[in-house]
């Protein structure tokens, strides 16, 4: 049986209400918690994105559960020599907590200091070299390495946790799965996908922990969820690369009309049909998944913790 975590969205809660929603999740029964890594929200109608390292301090300090991000791009915003050392402060104030998700990122977020955004391919090789990098500066000792994409010179973390931070990748196509496969300390996607699951483990990641997510509208007016998803999180729902390669919200914002609530009604969990949800977070424990992280879309947080502990997690825990 999976564990069954809460996913913040750091893109549309200011850090005050992350901080409170992550009380209520652990209150509620929730094991864990992620967190999304965003410079820009995906449109302006979500309209937060606080910096997630000092959340993540916050949290260490509110609750007692475990924290991931889902998921911090390690290769051109930031450093991967500065990362390895927020990603260390964030094991250290959790006491072992915290694992570091990482995935190839978007150009919504990446591209802000005027960098070329990388093709597919490159920001996958770019994505290995900053693991090999921060693996080897969580040792504590001296690093220095001249690599293809990044150059680090005598670089020691002096606070590092007593045991290295776990990296876990994103992937959700079969290079992005091959890499998970051969480096990471665990898989994540956000598919229910048994297949993906099947391959990762076949691969090299043999019992490494895969852990997936989903968004949710929780409320007692259906019409109105649905409402709520397609005003805030439409962008889930667009097709092909759009998601990696649009460069601003503004550009989210005008394909907004390519997606509509007709498809929102029929991708999106919303509503308060407890077996809908159930469902839902169940298929990723039929294919296979370690852990399962559920957000709720929109402002009822309150009511979808109260939906979750009485009504959804004691039938997931069944």
């Amino acid at each position: 049986m999976p564990e069954y975590g809460y996913f913040l969205a750091a893109e549309e809660h200011d850090p005050a209400a992350l901080i409170e929603q992550a009380r209520m999740a652990e209150q509620a029964g929730f094991q864990a918690l992620w967190i999304s890594d965003h410079y820009h929200p995906w449109n302006d109608a979500q309209g937060q994105s606080a910096f997630v390292w000092s959340v993540i301090g916050a949290l260490s300090q509110a609750v007692s559960l475990p924290i991931e991000t889902a998921v911090t791009c390690p290769t051109v915003r930031i450093h991967p020599a500065v990362l390895a050392q927020a990603a260390a402060t964030s094991a250290v104030l959790t006491e072992g907590r915290f694992r570091l998700g990482v995935g190839s990122g978007e150009a919504l977020n990446e591209h802000i200091l005027g960098d070329r955004w990388p093709t597919a391919r490159v920001r996958l090789e770019m994505l290995e070299e900053a693991v090999e990098v921060m693996r080897r500066l969580f040792t504590g000792e001296e690093v220095s390495h001249h690599g293809k994409h990044y150059t680090v010179e005598n670089a020691r973390l002096y606070t590092v946790p007593d045991e290295p931070v776990p990296i876990d990748i994103s992937a959700f196509g079969p290079k992005a799965l091959s890499l998970a496969s051969r480096v990471g300390d665990g898989f994540i996607t956000m598919m229910p996908d048994e297949e993906a699951v099947r391959r990762f483990r076949e691969e090299g990641g043999g019992t490494k922990p895969v852990s997936g997510g989903t968004k949710v509208c929780y409320g007692t007016d259906r019409d109105e969820c649905v409402r709520t998803v397609h005003r805030l999180w439409y962008n889930e729902l667009l097709p092909g690369e759009m998601g990696q390669v649009l460069p601003s919200p503004r550009h989210f914002e005008q394909l907004h009309e390519l997606v509509t609530e007709d498809m929102v009604r029929e991708k999106v969990v919303c509503g308060n049909d407890v077996e809908q949800h159930v469902s839902t977070l169940r298929a990723f424990a039929d294919a296979g998944f370690d852990r399962v992280y559920v957000n709720q879309i929109g402002p009822d947080q309150r009511g979808f913790f109260d939906f979750y502990r009485t009504k959804v997690l004691p039938r997931l825990a069944g």
